[in-house]
């Protein structure tokens, strides 16, 4: 053992080093994950392996660190103690760490932090004519899912051959007629059986998707034979291009129907507590109680004309869903999150405020602060406290600035509120010159981030949603020459239709693909359409 304390970096005691190294007896030869903690037992790294005891042997083995880099010298030295978990298979392994990293958020990890999710497979059975479609997100919608699915573009793949070997449709629309059926080409190269026109009966397409769903599944394997039967007879034709191609099909296939475990929260090991969260964030923000109702802001803007909002609210520590609210920003011109910011504030509070008058109409006469008079009727049990206990605006001093602005006006002095600035995770408060930086271990923080990030998450999804709504329903789908690339590039830079008619020729042609003449002719067609309204 000499001859090992030798080899230990200054900073990391032998006792520590020699259990770790010893503890490496324990770790199969499996594949699955594994989970780096320091002296706190704070969660600084985790990993996935083919060979778990081999890729910790690389660590903990002391002749090995002299060979890895700074990065890794640096997580070697701040190791304590380290656990790992099996699983079925290399997928199962790149799906868990994932969700591990995007729950802990580990001081060394630097993949799978953002907000992104593994792929789904998504249909509604309740529909009349159902459709496969590609998800990132599960909803308590009724719907099926498969996944998530680590491997995308095999997926891609058995999708797109799962659908032509069961005729199902690719359309978008929710219910196809036969209007969609004289534009879809699907039904030419037989890879649709074209249920809109009732070539087949609604019934037999119905049993034709249960039977796609149980290949995904995995419990069918009539398709893999039949691919396997087809592959090996191309392959006695000489047709080795075709017979690859085949065996390729059939790989993506077999890897994405493979039985998969979907990992909870209840599945995941030593998993966030939000309660316990909620009680640091307390804490470190000194507030007179823990903030059990929290409302988070944060505005996403794709261009000067199209600024939306969006509000999430925690309950506990998780998601209170039914009452997120997202906004439309009316009253500010260009890109000012400031101020955009500043209206989002005051028409959230000041709807509130207006709602708990209509039901106790004597906090018009009373001399408190509304913040005071809310609280004296929660505790009374006449009706519950509105207000959350925490509002977080994501930005820094100057949102912040704006967000307590608005709420002096509508006489929410007490309320308290925070700015939780990106970059460097710094928390701003009222009165306060210096940010607070948490621990990025902290509950708290992590707490933070995770109603942030939803903000986020919820903005932009709202702004993309009313993006695509201009563009599907616009008045430039009847212009000659212009593209959906060029109608989106229109509504993105002008913001609606009426904007792009009160503009000139040459501030259209500065769109890219727009030329000075067709910049002309959608104008006199937009004004065209106008005056035949009137």
């Amino acid at each position: 053992m000499s001859a090992t304390a030798e080899n230990l970096p200054a900073s990391t005691p032998p006792s520590r080093a020699t259990a770790l190294h010893q503890k490496l007896r324990e770790v199969p030869h499996r594949p699955g994950v594994y989970v780096i903690r320091d002296r706190f037992a704070k969660i600084i790294y985790v990993g996935k392996a083919r060979d778990l005891r081999r890729r910790l042997s690389n660590y903990f083995t002391p002749s090995s660190r002299n060979r890895v880099d700074i990065k890794t010298r640096a997580l070697i030295d701040s190791a304590a103690d380290y656990e790992w978990h099996l699983v079925k298979s290399d997928a199962e392994a790149v799906l868990f760490e994932g969700k591990l990293i995007k729950e802990w958020r580990p001081k060394y990890n630097i993949s799978f932090r953002d907000d992104k999710r593994f792929i789904m497979v998504r249909v509604q059975v309740a529909d009349t004519i159902p459709r496969f479609e590609l998800v990132r997100f599960r909803k308590e919608d009724g719907a099926r899912y498969f996944g998530p699915f680590a491997n995308a573009g095999a997926l891609r793949t058995s999708l797109q051959a799962i659908k032509k070997q069961f005729g199902l449709r690719s359309c978008r629309p929710l219910e196809p007629t036969e209007r969609d059926f004289k534009h879809c080409l699907d039904h030419v190269i037989k890879n649709c059986s074209a249920p809109c026109i009732a070539r087949i009966s609604r019934e037999e397409y119905k049993n034709r998707v249960e039977k796609a769903c149980e290949v995904l599944e995995g419990k069918s394997r009539e398709m893999t034979g039949s691919l396997q039967a087809e592959m090996e007879k191309a392959a006695e034709k000489l047709d080795f291009e075709k017979a690859a191609a085949l065996r390729n099909l059939l790989k993506d296939l077999r890897e994405t129907s493979k039985p998969m475990r979907r990992f909870t929260r209840k599945s995941i090991p030593n998993s966030i507590n939000p309660r316990e969260d909620v009680t640091e964030l307390s804490d470190a923000l000194g507030l007179v109680r823990p903030p059990r109702t929290m409302e988070c802001f944060d505005i996403s803007n794709i261009s000067d004309n199209h600024i939306v909002a969006s509000m999430v609210r925690f309950r506990d520590g998780v998601p209170d869903r039914e009452s997120y609210r997202r906004y439309r920003i009316t009253s500010t011109k260009g890109q000012n999150d400031f101020a955009s910011m500043a209206e989002v504030i005051r028409r959230r509070y000041k709807r509130l405020l207006q709602e708990a008058l209509k039901t106790a109409p004597e906090l018009a006469d009373s001399q408190e602060i509304p913040t005071e008079a809310l609280d004296r009727l929660g505790r009374s049990g006449n009706q519950g406290n509105p207000l959350p206990d925490l509002i977080i605006v994501d930005g820094g001093k100057g949102q912040l600035g704006m967000a307590c602005r608005e709420l002096q006006t509508l006489g929410l002095h007490n309320q308290p509120v925070i700015g939780l600035a990106k970059e460097f995770e710094e928390i701003y408060r009222p009165g306060e010159s210096a940010p607070l930086r948490l621990d990025k271990d902290s509950g708290a923080l992590k707490l933070l981030q995770r109603i942030r990030d939803e903000a986020h998450r919820v903005a932009n999804g709202y702004n993309e949603l009313l993006l695509r709504r201009r563009i599907s329903e616009s008045a430039l789908d009847d212009v000659p020459g212009v593209s959906e690339a060029k109608k989106k590039a229109l509504l993105t830079r002008f913001g609606s239709i009426s904007r792009i008619k009160k503009t000139t020729p040459d501030a259209l042609a500065e769109i890219s693909g727009v030329s000075k003449e067709l910049a002309e002719r959608i104008l006199l067609a937009l004004n065209q359409k106008t005056a035949k309204r009137v």
